[in-house]
């Protein structure tokens, strides 16, 4: 089912740190050398895979789901390039309140990219590169996949914590580009709760970044919105909604 590559030490030079990069080739990868591939970028990379040195709990599973999904034909074949977290999570996917948000972006844009690139037989255009995470990995994807609109062009943004910073993510996407992307906006029914005192409701929020994307004129085949009913906010619930979110997000 493809194969993983893990690199414990890349380093990051803006933001100053070493970071783990995982890198999924798919099966095709390997079977045809002629070939060039799309590129997706996740973040929380460890709990992307389902593989031995993921994490300790539930995962994404996003080797096994591509892999299932190019069997049976509903998209082509990606590279999942997926970058771990550190323990300053909330700091480092903020590109507000004081967050290193935009100098993650930067060392995805312009560091890690070009690697990949280089490395792997890849279609760089925008058009065949993808950003997506759930919560603040959701919100750094939104985040950069405006800033660098023209790099970037398919947007998953999973349970995405727009509240982080108020109105920032709604300043920000504050008029339609007119570069080609694709945008998938999810929530949970479910994804309601407290943390640390305050109360976190996901599913208005990101029902009105959807509306303001809308009214700023972007079509249905630009944006996506999917209200997963009963689904939490959780690694079992983006695992079990990937494959519909990727048919159309992934599509060619």
């Amino acid at each position: 089912m493809g194969i993983i590559k893990i690199i414990r030490d890349f380093r990051s030079d803006v933001e100053n740190m070493t970071r783990t990069i995982r890198i999924f080739t798919p099966d095709a990868y390997t079977q045809h050398p002629e070939q060039s591939f799309p590129v997706l970028y996740m973040f929380d990379g460890q709990n992307v895979f389902s593989h031995p040195e993921s994490a300790m709990f539930d995962t994404w599973c996003a080797n096994t789901t591509m892999e299932a999904l190019v069997k049976d034909g509903s998209t082509r074949p990606w590279i999942i390039v997926a970058i771990d977290s550190t323990r300053d999570r909330m700091i480092e996917y903020s590109p507000w309140l004081g967050g290193r948000g935009d100098l993650c972006a930067q060392f995805v844009v312009n560091q890690l990219k070009p690697y990949i690139d280089k490395t792997y037989r890849t279609l760089p255009q925008a058009q065949w590169t993808g950003v997506m995470g759930s919560s603040m990995g959701g919100l750094i994807s939104l985040y950069i996949g405006k800033k660098y609109a023209k790099t970037v062009g398919r947007i998953g943004g999973l349970s995405p914590a727009l509240m982080w910073g108020g109105d920032q993510m709604f300043k920000l996407w504050d008029h339609r580009s007119d570069i080609w992307s694709k945008i998938y906006l999810y929530v949970g029914s479910q994804e309601q709760y407290s943390f640390y005192g305050v109360w976190l409701d996901y599913v208005p929020i990101t029902q009105n970044f959807y509306n303001q994307l809308k009214r700023l004129g972007y079509s249905d085949h630009e944006v996506h919105f999917l209200l997963a009913n009963g689904e939490s906010h959780y690694e079992t619930s983006w695992q079990r909604r990937l494959p519909e979110i990727w048919r159309w997000l992934l599509e060619g």
